[in-house]
């Protein structure tokens, strides 16, 4: 189930980040968990199974567009088809909006086939 991000989820959601490769960095990492507390246009999800948080999504909207920032499954939990269940959620949540990876989020997107499912539905 996909749940909104609150602070205290700050450093479970801050340990899922980090699996991006683009968020390594203490500083960095930090600097993302800031906009997506301050940003309006950021929204940070988290996905919850049961008792445990085992993934995030971020994005960042548009007017027409909720572009995937970040995209995170914690390890134990790879393969199980929660990535993709996020980007469905996520569909339903911006109905309005095309979810579009960046150039850190496409080989997921690839790998799940979300935009030709996406393009199947349409």
């Amino acid at each position: 189930m996909l749940i909104r991000y609150k602070k205290a989820f700050e450093k479970i959601a801050m340990g899922l980040l980090s699996f991006m490769p683009n968020e390594k960095d203490i500083k960095k990492l930090q600097q993302t968990m800031k906009s997506y507390e301050t940003e309006e246009v950021w929204q940070l999800f988290l996905w919850k199974d049961d008792e445990d948080i085992i993934g995030l999504i971020g994005v960042i909207l548009s007017e027409e567009v909720a572009e995937i920032q970040h995209i995170s499954v914690n390890p134990s939990h790879r393969d199980e088809g929660i990535g993709k269940n996020m980007l469905k959620s996520l569909q339903e949540i911006y109905q309005d909006k095309k979810l579009v990876p960046t150039e850190h989020t496409a080989a997921f997107f690839d790998k799940c086939d979300f935009l030709q499912v996406k393009s199947l539905e349409e």
